[in-house]
């Protein structure tokens, strides 16, 4: 079942990249702030994901600090579809994007794929956070 969870997320994390793109081409205005917005959204959207929630994030957040960038994310994503006139996918990946995130805590594993246990954050041998969540 976890497997199955990450597996679903990363699809997810896919599609909101996607999403992302798929706005910023529809902004209005001429064709060369349409190719820069569909490349700036998700490339702001791929920084923010790798620095904070990624399995290997640069500075990974714990619970439930971590759920701010997420939702930064894929709330981006759900906007964009709303706005671009596709109400039924923009609900869809928010909906399934939420249960995903709610099974991974219901299976206490992390966005990265560690057991998170009933402790705190896991850490390494030489004292570095190895992204646990702590649930």
């Amino acid at each position: 079942m976890r497997v199955l969870n990450l597996g679903l997320r990363f699809v997810l994390e896919l599609c909101a990249l996607a999403a992302l793109a798929y706005g910023g081409w529809h902004t209005p205005g001429p064709v060369w702030s349409r190719i820069l917005a569909a490349v700036a959204l998700p490339v702001l959207g791929a920084i923010v994901w790798g620095r904070w929630v990624a399995p290997k994030a640069s500075h990974p957040l714990p619970d439930p600090q971590r759920l701010l960038p997420e939702w930064l994310v894929f709330g981006g994503a759900t906007l964009a579809l709303l706005l671009t006139g596709h109400p039924i996918l923009a609900a869809a990946l928010a909906v399934i994007a939420a249960a995903n995130r709610w099974a991974l805590h219901a299976l206490r594993t992390g966005t990265g794929g560690e057991s998170t246990g009933t402790g705190g954050e896991s850490t390494g041998t030489g004292g570095e956070s190895t992204g646990g969540e702590t649930v």
